[in-house]
């Protein structure tokens, strides 16, 4: 069987063994869908000006909660997954099957940035028939790309931040200690322009502010070019690519003594 049929196959497993922990995975779309709802409790969904007409303020979430949920299924649910299977020895145990190492992690990745797609689209539907969001048609492509890129990107980088934490009850903390304080910063539970300048100058140095920038330019209703933004898709990337560097060399299969 060819490596690419395995790495199917892994991903069919993840699936699998996903559904069969139904309060997981109901609290798993449930949690993006409290956010929607908290926000526009919070801050309202009256309609705004903005330049090129008006929209529900809505709209505007469904960009950052969509940011939240590539965060929490490609990162911080991955790596708290990664740090619980090693202390648990199955990462042992499968490194030592016939299972090529990286069918394993595509299908661990695939899984999870599948999921974050499920949960988005959930978002946006929810969004457009309850609350008026303004679903942009002619910049999805430039939508989906972003998502693509910033899923694979904090997938990197939560093997890279799993070799670092020493054991599975410490990862929630370790985790959560480095992705709560970036959501905040990062335009994603609080806009940009509320926070001081020099905050947002040390946001724009972490990849969670680039990949809210390019959601936000991409499902902005009155984008008048492709919604691609090339220099946070870049920003990502090269995170990404530091993440691979990281992992390649500080990723454990076995738990740490």
């Amino acid at each position: 069987m060819s490596g690419a049929r395995l790495a199917a196959r892994q991903l069919r497993y993840e699936q699998l063994a996903f559904w069969r922990n139904p309060p997981a995975a109901f609290f798993t779309f449930f949690f993006p869908l409290i956010f929607l709802v908290i926000f526009n409790l919070v801050f309202g969904n009256e309609t705004i000006d903005v330049e090129g007409g008006t929209t529900k303020a809505s709209t505007f979430f469904v960009a950052g909660i969509s940011a939240l949920s590539v965060v929490n299924g490609c990162f911080t649910g991955l790596a708290m997954a990664l740090a619980i299977l090693r202390d648990e020895g199955v990462l042992k145990r499968v490194r030592g099957t016939p299972l090529p190492p990286w069918a394993y992690l595509a299908g661990r990745i695939g899984f999870n940035t599948l999921l974050s797609l499920v949960l988005i689209a959930i978002v946006v539907t929810v969004g457009a028939l309850f609350y008026g969001v303004d679903v942009p048609t002619s910049t999805m492509p430039a939508f989906v790309v972003s998502v693509g890129v910033g899923a694979a990107t904090f997938a990197a980088l939560a093997f890279a931040v799993s070799g670092f934490v020493p054991n599975a009850e410490a990862a929630p903390a370790v985790i959560n200690g480095i992705v709560l304080p970036l959501l905040f910063i990062s335009d994603v539970f609080i806009r940009e322009d509320t926070a001081p300048g020099w905050l947002n100058d040390v946001a724009q140095f972490f990849p969670v502010v680039h990949l809210s920038s390019a959601l936000q330019a991409a499902f902005n209703p009155f984008e008048t070019g492709s919604g691609f933004r090339p220099w946070d898709l870049l920003a990502m990337a090269a995170w990404g690519a530091f993440g691979v560097v990281v992992a390649l060399r500080y990723f454990s299969w076995e738990p740490r003594r």
